[in-house]
């Protein structure tokens, strides 16, 4: 709004023979058209989304069906199809970012990881989620459909008989990263969206220099590599112009004392991986490639590190924004990302964490304050 009244108070001073009165009335006119562009702008039609957590509010402008589209620039998702891989409860980035392209319209499909699979399921039928799930017309988030998926395994060739074997995977099948592309492909066709929300160390509680080459490789093989993977087994069956985004984090680049089991490594080269992916699946498919960089939240998985709480409260006080990251705020960037307003945006680390990334000394260090 200030810009436009600015436009309106040039379009004045740019008439130096108009009268003091004109002018007036002039400036007038333009308030009184700012102020009509902005009771359409908050026509029904424009829903903000509700974040996840009530104790911040978090909004993302998306269109509706209707005769007319709204005002201003929305996120417009409609008629896309996204896979979101790593989702097991309705607390953690990727439900998050699920949430967000629903609002914006898009179809939503979700891998789940085999074990936790037969929980995520009956809780969504028994409307555990419900309260979460609510998008910003009062209805529910539909998933459309829940596949189970393992992605450390990219075919059935690679799954050991220990794992075939254990009760957690019975009744489930098709779940390797090979086979969930082809049944999505069998069931839809295609999809134009991709997520990485999938991450696991076995031995993140451990200094680097005491984790072991199976802990190290565990955490590479579930934390990046299974993004190459996913990759290159759904990229034949994306529509030109799509997008595919991955989660990362700020251990990739700097220090975090208590990130361990090689879990920084598995960042670092996710990273570097999403730049390399951008090219080839760039030029192979037109697809773009992004990963953000989030702050940390407390959701079920990041409790694994063991001091999640610390990092939460590190971050509100020394990032510039001293406010809670919301899960919502990366949803919505992801819907930015993954969206036609991100055409030209491919490659790229993108931070959203208050701004945490940009600190080079801590303001509460013991040091500062004394």
């Amino acid at each position: 709004m200030s810009a436009s009244a600015a436009t309106g108070m040039k379009m004045v001073s740019a008439r130096p023979c108009i009268s003091a009165s004109q002018g007036m009335l002039a400036l007038r006119v333009a308030v009184s058209r700012i102020e009509t562009t902005a009771r359409f702008a908050s026509c029904p039609k424009i829903c903000c989304s509700r974040p996840l957590s009530s104790k911040r509010a978090g909004f993302v402008v998306r269109a509706m069906s209707g005769e007319s589209g709204p005002q201003g620039l929305p996120i417009d998702l409609r008629g896309k199809r996204a896979f979101i891989a790593g989702v097991a409860d309705d607390n953690g980035y990727g439900w998050a970012i699920a949430k967000a392209l629903a609002a914006a319209g898009a179809e939503i499909l979700v891998g789940t990881w085999v074990p936790a699979l037969n929980i995520f399921e009956t809780s969504l039928r028994r409307g555990k989620f419900d309260e979460s799930r609510k998008l910003p017309d009062g209805s529910l988030m539909d998933i459309v459909k829940v596949y189970p998926l393992d992605a450390v395994y990219d075919s059935p060739e690679d799954v050991p008989e220990d794992v075939k074997s254990n009760k957690r995977y019975a009744g489930s099948s098709n779940w390797t990263v090979k086979e969930v592309a082809e049944t999505v492909k069998n069931d839809f066709g295609s999809i134009d969206i991709l997520v990485h929300s999938l991450a696991n160390g076995p031995e993140v509680t451990k200094p680097l220099l005491e984790t072991s080459r199976r802990g190290y490789l565990a955490a590479i093989s579930a934390s990046s590599y299974s993004y190459v993977s996913l990759l290159q087994h759904f990229l034949p069956i994306m529509n030109p112009g799509g997008a595919s985004i991955s989660l990362t984090y700020i251990a990739s680049e700097r220090a975090i004392p208590g990130y361990g089991g090689g879990m920084s490594s598995a960042k670092a080269a996710l990273e570097s991986d999403t730049r390399v992916l951008a090219f080839e699946a760039g030029r192979k498919g037109k697809i773009r490639v992004n990963t953000i960089s989030a702050g940390p939240l407390g959701s079920r998985a990041a409790k694994a590190i063991g001091f999640i709480e610390k990092m939460i409260e590190y971050s509100y006080v020394n990032a510039p924004l001293q406010k809670e990251l919301l899960a919502d705020e990366v949803g919505n960037t992801a819907a930015f990302l993954v969206s036609p307003l991100a055409s030209a945006i491919t490659g790229s680390t993108v931070y959203v964490d208050n701004g945490l990334n940009t600190m080079g000394l801590a303001v509460d260090s013991p040091t500062i304050t004394s």
